[in-house]
């Protein structure tokens, strides 16, 4: 039916090796295609995770020189699908960070879409884990959204924006009814917060939300949560994974988005406002 889209989610533990990376993420991605999905979304930090961050100073290059730019090109090439690549790092063209930047390929190796993360984790977890992703990342500034195909567009966001629900819903004002959430989540935080940030952004919007996660120990011993989820517009889960490597597969109907909105059609109903603080002056 013209109206269904397969899609599949990469679940992966990334290593400090970008090669190895590519190649492992290129596996699961022909196992995505090999099932029909002809929209695959990996995690963040695809290319490859360093621990601590600073090390990505001294591996990663520019989107230009990036090894990973032209190999997923081809890949998507090749299986003649839409491939999200949730995130890679790459150099700023001028200046001495890096970008955390999603990647989004057409069927013919084309580079349809990148998005720069807006919001970077720089935060003290209750369990005494710190980041400071802005020590080596720069931030974007600029929202986007692309079509995937006729019926169903992408609006691209990379892990820690899931907190700022104002950046999905002008994704969705924008015409976006897939929020993709390609993330490499802390496990404190996953276990605590993940599939309930998730599963609001599909119910506030009447969007799917597919999000691909990072899993397991990496370099450094960092841990991340795993549990790559993937969610209806009425915020009801289709397909979730564990604590593995691998790939989830779901079908999107874009009739299921066009009821949740009409059902509750909250994108229309905002309405200007100020704030008034009412001291108690005794």
């Amino acid at each position: 039916m013209a109206d269904i889209l397969k899609v599949a989610c990469v679940q992966m533990t990334s290593s400090p090796d970008i090669q190895e990376n590519l190649e492992k993420a290129a596996h699961f991605i022909r196992e995505a295609a090999a099932h029909g999905a002809t929209f695959v979304v990996t995690p963040e930090n695809t290319c490859h995770i360093r621990t601590p961050a600073a090390l990505k100073l001294d591996s990663a290059k520019s989107q230009d020189a990036h090894v990973g730019v032209p190999f997923f090109a081809a890949l998507a090439r090749e299986l003649g699908i839409k491939l999200l690549i949730g995130s890679m790092a790459v150099k700023e063209a001028e200046g001495e960070k890096l970008l955390n930047r999603s990647f989004l390929f057409s069927p013919d190796g084309r580079v349809q879409a990148v998005y720069d993360k807006i919001h970077l984790f720089d935060v003290d977890l209750p369990n005494g884990e710190t980041y400071c992703e802005s020590d080596v990342m720069a931030s974007g500034n600029v929202a986007v959204t692309a079509n995937i195909d006729d019926d169903f567009t992408a609006g691209l966001s990379i892990c820690y924006d899931l907190r700022f629900a104002c950046l999905y819903r002008s994704l969705a004002q924008s015409g976006a009814n897939v929020l993709c959430v390609p993330a490499a989540f802390t496990v404190p935080t996953g276990q605590a917060h993940w599939e309930t940030l998730l599963r609001a952004r599909a119910i506030e919007t009447g969007s799917y939300v597919i999000a691909a996660a990072q899993v397991g120990e990496h370099e450094g011993g960092r841990k991340t949560y795993g549990h790559s989820i993937i969610i209806d517009p009425w915020g009801s889960i289709i397909a979730q994974a564990d604590e593995e490597e691998g790939v989830i597969l779901a079908d999107f109907d874009v009739a299921s988005v066009r009821k949740a909105r009409a059902a509750v059609p909250a994108l229309k109903h905002d309405r200007d406002y100020t704030i008034e603080r009412m001291n108690d002056e005794r």
